[in-house]
């Protein structure tokens, strides 16, 4: 206001000196002024002042100001705040600070996909479905499930085959120890299909067969310490009930212990086993149980490790022996990664039961003689190592002997069926054995396997259905992130069968050579090959072609492997 005030009275000053200065003119009479004496202090009066009229100044209305005052009285808050401020000693230092490492963000975790399902069809009556399911990340905790159903049938009269298996599983990993567990059913269905080429009505209606197989595992062991006098444990369970179509039954129990403990460069342990087995059928009963203790003492430094110990079979239940065997076992490494000595001399009792038996053969008579066989020796030598990244090898030679070892011969009634006899001694096996892993890139992978044997049988007069030469390779083969293929071959050299042209003695014991006869089976090789296209993410598709070659061969006598066969079918990953 006070501005305001100044700033008119400003103005009003400025007019009134204007109008002033204006109002008083000059002007100059037409009369001359009369002589008067000089005077040194007085003047004569020359000028005339006209005063025209009286200034009268006029002042504008104030303006107005048109807002209200604020009536409210409020204070203004303010918050109190207390300050604690620490007493610190000034520190003085002329060290050059360190630099630190900006933190990297965290990677974004991909997306897992480790859950698929797969279903196929093709030729042969090929059915397939595969499924699998995971809990996902977490280490610590895992648990999953996985079912597959696999068929097929040939040309021949009731050349069918099937089979399922389903399994649940589940790991746990504690600050002290892992638990694991798994439960599996599988179930083997088939016919007994046999053909014999020169006299096919030999087998006009072939009998039906299928095996149910029942399993329960669990485990326990502790998780490593780097203490070096810490003590180191195991023990796992493990239990299954097998059956057959027919009157064959058995059930086993298998008890396993661990114990290690450090002492600077040595350990010291023990191993126990116990093994509960009885096999029934319709003429037949069988208790084979086993004890094994395993005591030994080890040595490990500088590329060094030697173990030695000894192994005690105690057999218990129907047959009562006890067998001693060493366990030693050396390990040199000559070029740390690259090259690797060792050696083992071994034995062992080897518990013969129908779930192996079957595995291996499933076209087995009913009443299988079930004995265990005796691995006395068994010496191994080899080398083993890398050559660079992607690139492993490792070779072998062995030769053990083996007394009652089990072999298998078509049944005199039932051609297309067979027993299982034990050839009566000690049969020498010596061998080679060779494996070979390289993998270029990921995009390209190749294994390979080897197994070259000589057998010298005891008293029979070939090993029967023991090849000489097995080869077997997969080759893995990523054209691009889409589309990959991959290939495998299996070689078996040809082996010996035994034809009975009268009924053996029951039981057996020795072979009669005047009854019997022996026939060649063939060798083969079996190609496959297959293709992936993943069309993205979720859905890919594949394709398989079994037995390129064709080739009726046979690992059996009677029994032709089903020929090409071609399937294909749809994958989907969540």
């Amino acid at each position: 206001m006070r501005l305001s005030k100044l700033i008119y009275i400003t103005l009003f000053l400025l007019s009134a000196g204007t109008l002033t200065s204006k109002a008083q003119e000059k002007k100059t009479t037409d009369k001359k002024p009369e002589k008067t004496e000089e005077k040194t202090d007085d003047k004569a009066v020359t000028e005339e002042i006209e005063v025209v009229r009286p200034y009268k100044p006029i002042l504008a209305e104030a303006v107005k100001l048109r807002r209200s005052p604020d009536l409210n009285d409020v204070k203004t808050y303010k918050a109190h705040f207390t300050y604690n401020l620490p007493d610190r000693k000034l520190e003085l230092n002329s060290d050059i600070d360190k630099l630190y490492a900006q933190e990297v963000a965290d990677e974004k975790q991909a997306e897992l996909t480790n859950n698929y399902v797969k279903g196929g069809l093709g030729s042969a009556s090929t059915i397939l479905g595969e499924a699998y399911v995971n809990l996902g990340r977490d280490e610590a905790l895992q648990a999953g499930a996985f079912f597959r159903h696999f068929s097929q049938s040939g040309d021949l009269r009731d050349q069918k085959f099937n089979q399922q298996q389903l399994s649940v599983f589940g790991r746990s990993i504690t600050d002290k120890a892992v638990f694991s567990g798994r439960v599996n059913y599988e179930r083997k269905g088939l016919y007994f299909y046999g053909y014999d080429e020169t006299d096919p009505t030999r087998n006009p209606s072939p009998a039906k067969q299928a095996f149910n197989f029942i399993e329960a595992e669990g485990e326990v062991v502790n998780k490593y310490n780097t203490d070096e006098n810490a003590l180191s444990y195991a023990a796992k369970i493990n239990g299954y009930v097998w059956g057959d179509q027919y009157d064959a039954k058995e059930n086993s129990v298998v008890l396993n212990g661990y114990l290690n403990k450090r002492i600077s460069d040595f350990n010291v342990g023990l191993a126990v086993s116990t093994e509960f087995g009885n096999t029934k059928d319709a003429l037949t009963t069988v208790n084979n149980n086993l004890l094994r203790l395993n005591p030994y003492i080890r040595f490990q430094t500088n590329g060094v490790k030697i173990t030695a110990g000894i192994n005690y079979v105690q057999e218990f239940g129907t047959v009562s022996s006890g067998h001693l065997f060493p366990a030693v076992t050396a390990d040199f490494t000559l070029i740390p990664d690259y090259l690797q000595v060792f050696a083992e001399v071994k034995g062992d009792v080897i518990r013969n039961s129908m779930k192996d038996l079957t595995d291996i053969n499933p076209f087995l008579n009913s009443n299988i003689n079930i004995k265990n066989s005796i691995e006395k020796i068994n010496f191994t030598a080899g080398i083993k190592g890398t050559g660079g990244p992607g690139f492993g090898y490792k070779v072998s030679v062995y030769s053990k002997q083996v007394t009652d070892m089990a072999l298998y011969v078509n049944d005199f009634t039932d051609f297309n069926k067979f027993d299982v006899i034990y050839d009566f001694g000690n049969t020498k096996v010596l061998g080679l054995e060779g494996e070979l892993s390289v993998q270029v890139s990921d995009q390209l992978k190749w294994t390979g396997k080897l197994n070259l044997e000589d057998y010298k049988p005891a008293s029979e007069t070939y090993s029967w259905y023991k090849p000489s030469l097995r080869i077997s390779s997969n080759l893995l083969y990523s054209i691009t992130d889409k589309l990959g293929f991959n290939a495998s071959v299996a070689i078996q050299d040809a082996s010996n069968a035994k034809i009975y042209t009268a009924a053996p003695a029951s039981p057996y014991v020795i072979p009669n050579t005047a009854i019997e006869t022996d026939t060649t089976v063939k060798g083969f090789v079996d190609l496959g090959i297959g293709a992936t296209y993943k069309i993205n993410k979720k859905f890919s598709v594949f394709a398989n072609a079994n037995n390129l070659l064709n080739t009726k061969y046979s690992r059996y006598l009677y029994y032709q492997a089903i020929g090409v066969n071609v399937f294909g079918g749809v994958s989907y990953s969540f």
